[in-house]
């Protein structure tokens, strides 16, 4: 049986229980063991507590009062509390549909702090933004949500699983210039033995889609195939410098791991053997307007120093493009307590 996805945030529902995704999309309420429902509390006093003196019932010490409400639990807050508002606009997330809308409208609920991807038959997750920049920046700010593999995962697959990445840009409509950024995340599935054209999966080639795709209904923005009019799809193939990211992973190395994708595209900006350079091709292509900001974050000329390197980068503490300050264009993207290896 397949593994059910889904996620946990740290919020509450309007009832003051915590809440989950389920398949369907739901918000349904969960009591934790750290909760108390409320219906377990009386909604008067039981009848032997009553007393002769009904200002002995009624009066409590006011220094037990300031020491019950000293004692009660306040919600802890994650990282992800301190991300800025404007980020949220036009996010989505989750395993329905993405919804692609000219109107950037603030996201509805709260951010999770753990994805569960389940192995195997089951619905793509998404992450979608307005666009390529605003991925990287919101994904650098959310320390506190990570991607991990469901328990049933775990106990079917028997093994490390691999994390698989799939990175989409769509139009808003035939006449607009805006293109959305979609990333779609799925476990890595082993090939079965008798399957015909298993070569297809495992060379690298950028347009064909991971082996469990095709175990369900495909999303329907990738249907049209990997570049059309309205949309254009790249599969993060594995490297020597940018290996399938081993799960859990959390966010803010989740988009080093993208950058370190782009930075490989770079580098095959002049093999006309090879689909890898597409991705920049893409991102040059669909945000125009920011290709220096995109440049000077990526930073493609110079050597591979691994996620340090990186990390100077996003912190501006690297060489700067000429005429440019090197903190103008990548410090927005700094979570300087995160510097996690993938692969």
């Amino acid at each position: 049986m397949p593994s059910r996805p889904s996620w946990s945030t740290s919020g509450t529902s309007d009832s003051g229980h915590s809440t989950a995704l389920s398949t369907n999309g739901d918000l349904a309420p969960i009591i934790t063991s750290s909760q108390s429902p409320q219906n377990d509390v009386p909604a008067s006093p039981p009848p032997s507590s009553a007393s002769s003196s009904n200002v002995g019932a009624l009066e409590e010490d006011p220094e037990d009062i300031r020491e019950t409400s000293a004692n009660r639990a306040v919600p802890a807050l994650s990282a992800n509390h301190y991300v800025e508002a404007e980020l949220l606009f036009g996010v989505s997330l989750g395993f329905s549909r993405p919804a692609i809308n000219t109107i950037l409208s603030p996201m509805v609920g709260q951010m999770p702090t753990v994805i569960t991807l389940p192995y195997g038959k089951s619905p793509v997750f998404h992450l979608q933004t307005p666009n390529w920049r605003q991925m990287l920046k919101l994904m650098a700010r959310l320390s506190g949500t990570r991607v991990e593999p469901t328990l049933e995962a775990l106990t079917v697959a028997r093994h490390e699983l691999k994390l698989r990445t799939v990175i989409q840009f769509v139009k808003l409509h035939h006449s607009a210039s805006e293109w959305r950024t979609v990333i779609y995340l799925t476990t890595e599935m082993p090939l079965p033995p008798s399957l015909n054209n298993a070569h297809k999966y495992t060379n690298g080639d950028v347009t064909i889609l991971p082996y469990s795709y095709t175990l369900s209904p495909l999303p329907t923005l990738l249907r049209d195939g990997a570049e059309s009019p309205m949309a254009k799809y790249y599969v993060v193939p594995a490297t020597n410098s940018t290996p399938y990211p081993t799960l859990p992973m959390n966010f803010p190395s989740l988009a080093m791991y993208l950058q370190s994708a782009v930075q490989d595209s770079r580098r095959a900006a002049n093999d006309s053997s090879s689909g890898m350079r597409k991705l920049a091709n893409y991102i040059d292509t669909c945000y125009a307007n920011d290709f220096e900001a995109n440049m000077a974050l990526e930073d493609s000329d110079g050597p591979r120093k691994g996620v340090g390197g990186m990390f100077k980068r996003v912190m501006g503490r690297g060489k700067a493009p000429k005429g440019r300050g090197g903190n103008d264009e990548v410090y927005d993207l700094v979570t300087p307590f995160v510097m996690e290896e993938w692969g």
